[in-house]
């Protein structure tokens, strides 16, 4: 049993595409390609800018991205992009993450969260989720004003935890974020929920399992 479990929120606690599902119907039948378009160029946003030196917080970004989406489908309502980023504050919470989480905290772990998010946007989906009491630690890529997988970013668990990256499960549904929490020393849990194949060889993670379900049984 590790001594801190950290995870990454979008993707991982909480379901990226449920901004959309809450307007599919207005949204309309390229309600699925739009939704991972939206998160397709949210993402590239954090990697390009941050090779070329810039930051641009997720916030914004998460914006861009919407914007680009509209304009690449044009058959989607403009009118729906303010009720689709409000949806984003909130998103739901994976039906497995309250067992996971409260299984964990039982058996002694400290638990924290380690994400792109702004704070604010942090602040209001774990609100939303009723996670408060679940965590002893929030942390932002806007301390360090850089994207994951750069290293400065999982260092912020370990300086703001006090802990060693050897003793301490990052777990994340995104195999990018495994390969740059690997590289960085922690012991990574990949959440492969979509069956995806297994990319980075020679950076993967202490198990694959199909859900936050899985994990007790993984962490022991």
């Amino acid at each position: 049993m590790l001594s801190a479990y950290v995870f990454d929120a979008y993707g991982t606690l909480f379901d990226v595409h449920a901004a959309i599902d809450r307007h599919r119907t207005a949204v309309g039948a390229d309600a699925q390609r739009f939704s991972e378009l939206w998160r397709t160029k949210q993402l590239e946003y954090s990697w390009t800018l941050t090779l070329a030196g810039h930051y641009v917080d997720f916030s914004k970004l998460t914006e861009r991205a919407l914007d680009f989406a509209f304009a690449r489908f044009p058959s989607v309502d403009r009118g729906l992009r303010a009720k689709l980023l409000e949806a984003y504050l909130t998103l739901d919470a994976f039906p497995d993450v309250h067992t996971a989480l409260t299984g964990l905290k039982s058996r002694g772990a400290r638990l924290a969260i380690l994400s792109n998010g702004t704070p604010a946007m942090l602040g209001s989906a774990i609100e939303a989720a009723a996670m408060q009491g679940l965590l002893d630690g929030v942390f932002s890529v806007d301390a360090v004003r850089r994207y994951k997988p750069r290293r400065e970013v999982y260092a912020l668990v370990t300086e703001g935890l006090g802990i060693e990256p050897s003793d301490t499960g990052f777990v994340s549904s995104n195999r990018w974020d495994v390969m740059g929490a690997v590289s960085f020393g922690f012991k990574a849990f990949w959440i492969n929920r979509s069956g995806a194949p297994n990319e980075y060889p020679d950076q993967g993670p202490e198990r694959e399992i199909p859900g936050l379900g899985e994990l007790l049984q993984a962490a022991l």
